[in-house]
């Protein structure tokens, strides 16, 4: 299984949205809180080409994106390959 970390915030229904899927296929996976951390906000915009909203979320090596292209992965079938490596 891939490391999968996700950049989220408490106040954002898209993030509660990834989170919930994630868990649902049963995935651990590492979260970043960039509401009360700014120093973890830079580190996102760096690693994310620049976004700046949440979620950003990353499997591996590949930056997935937000919420919307996570749920789009799942939709083509293509998402547990991806947490599979």
């Amino acid at each position: 299984m891939q490391q999968v970390e996700i950049y989220s915030s408490p106040l954002c229904g898209y993030c509660h949205m990834a989170k919930r899927l994630l868990k649902q296929k049963g995935v651990a996976f590492d979260e970043y809180d960039t509401l009360m951390d700014a120093q973890r906000k830079q580190e996102m915009k760096a690693r994310a080409g620049g976004a700046h909203t949440v979620p950003q979320i990353f499997i591996g090596d590949t930056h997935v994106g937000g919420c919307d292209e996570l749920y789009a992965l799942e939709r083509a079938g293509r998402l547990d390959a991806l947490l599979q490596g």
